[in-house]
C-alpha cells in the first residue's frame, strides 16, 4: 500500500462530512480533485470504504475504521511537527476556538498579532450560532468559545473582551412618519430576525416581549451578514449589533433609528470549561490577552464611541 498523508486527510474529511462536495469546500480543493484522491485511496483496499445510496454518500463500517486510523496517524504527524518547533524554542500546537457568527467581526482582531508572533501555532476557528458554539465547548472539542451571553448551566471561566451593543437599524433611505412611536417601528414595519439559537435573536425577542409588541410581518435569515444585506435592500428593519455594520453606516447604506430602551448592551466574553486542562498554546493566548486587550480595543474599536449618543 502506498497511500499518502494527503489521501488520509481527504478521506478523513469525507468521512466526517459524508460529502465529497463539502469536503472539497473545507479543504479548498476542487470536487474532481477530491474524487480522484478518494478513488486512488479506495483502489488500495479490497473492501469498499464508501457507498452511494439514493445519490447520498455513506461511509461503510470498514471505512469508519480506516477513518479512525487516519485520524490517529494525522494527529501523530501533527505532534511530530509541534515537537520539532518546540525543540527549536517556538510555541507550537493547535488553538481551537468556536465563535458565534457576529463574533467573526471581533475575534480575529484579538488573535491577529498572537498568530503573527507565533508561527508554530495553528488556528482552527469555527463560526456558527450560539447553540452549536456551546455544544462544541461542552463536548470539549474546542479550547475557547466567544459568546455575548454567558451560558447558565455550564461551569466556565471568563475573560471579558469588550461591550456588544445592538441598535434598531433600517435602510438609509427608508421614509418614516414625521412622528412615529416605538410601536409603529415594531408592529407596522417588517422585521428581520436571525434564526433560533442566535443570541442576537434572543436579545431582539426579549426586547419585543418586554414591551408587549405584536409583530405581524417578519422574516428569518441565518446569518448576520444576510440580515444586514436584507435591511440594506429595504426588505425590513432589525435590531442588530453595531459591530460588523461600520462600513454600511459610514457609506449611508444603513442608519440607526433612535429608540428608547436601546441599545441593548451585552459583553463579548471568551469562555472555557473550568474542568479544561489548557494547553501551553491556550495559556499563552490568555497571557497575551491580559497584556494586549486594552491596546487592541483602542486601536481597532475606538470608532464604536462615535455612536454612544445615538
Amino acid at each position: 500500500m502506498y497511500y499518502t498523508l494527503h489521501q488520509l486527510q481527504i478521506f478523513l474529511k469525507i468521512s466526517e462530512l459524508q460529502s465529497i462536495t463539502k469536503a472539497s469546500e473545507e479543504l479548498h480543493l476542487t470536487q474532481p480533485a477530491v474524487s480522484i484522491q478518494l478513488k486512488n485511496f479506495q483502489e488500495q483496499f479490497p473492501i469498499p470504504l464508501t457507498e452511494v445510496v439514493g445519490r447520498r454518500l455513506y461511509v461503510t463500517d470498514f471505512g469508519k475504521e480506516i477513518a479512525q486510523a487516519a485520524k490517529k496517524i494525522i494527529t501523530q504527524v501533527e505532534e511530530i511537527n509541534y515537537r520539532t518547533l518546540a525543540y527549536q524554542g517556538n510555541l507550537s500546537g493547535k488553538l481551537k476556538v468556536s465563535v458565534v457568527s457576529t463574533g467573526k467581526y471581533v475575534m480575529p482582531y484579538f488573535m491577529s498579532d498572537f498568530m503573527t508572533e507565533n508561527k508554530g501555532v495553528e488556528l482552527v476557528m469555527d463560526v456558527t450560532n450560539k447553540s452549536k458554539v456551546l455544544r462544541s465547548l461542552e463536548r470539549n472539542e474546542v479550547d475557547f468559545a466567544l459568546v455575548s451571553i454567558l451560558p447558565e448551566k455550564m461551569n466556565v471561566h471568563t475573560v471579558e473582551l469588550m461591550s456588544n451593543k445592538l441598535y434598531y437599524v433600517s435602510n438609509y433611505n427608508r421614509k418614516l412618519p414625521k412622528s412615529f412611536s416605538r410601536k409603529y417601528l415594531f408592529e407596522k414595519t417588517p422585521l428581520i430576525y436571525r434564526e433560533p439559537g442566535s443570541a442576537t435573536r434572543s436579545a431582539m425577542e426579549g426586547f419585543i416581549e418586554k414591551h408587549n409588541y405584536s409583530v405581524h410581518k417578519k422574516m428569518e435569515l441565518t446569518s448576520n451578514e444576510a440580515v444586514k444585506q436584507a435591511v440594506i435592500s429595504g426588505l425590513g428593519c432589525s435590531i442588530m449589533p453595531l459591530i460588523g455594520n461600520k462600513n454600511a453606516l459610514k457609506n449611508h447604506e444603513l442608519k440607526i433609528i433612535p429608540v428608547r430602551g436601546l441599545p441593548i448592551t451585552t459583553t463579548w466574553n471568551l469562555i472555557w470549561l473550568k474542568s479544561k486542562n489548557l494547553s501551553p498554546v491556550a495559556v499563552a493566548f490568555l497571557d497575551y490577552l491580559k497584556e494586549r486587550k486594552n491596546d487592541i480595543i483602542q486601536r481597532e474599536f475606538s470608532w464604536i464611541n462615535d455612536f454612544n449618543n445615538v
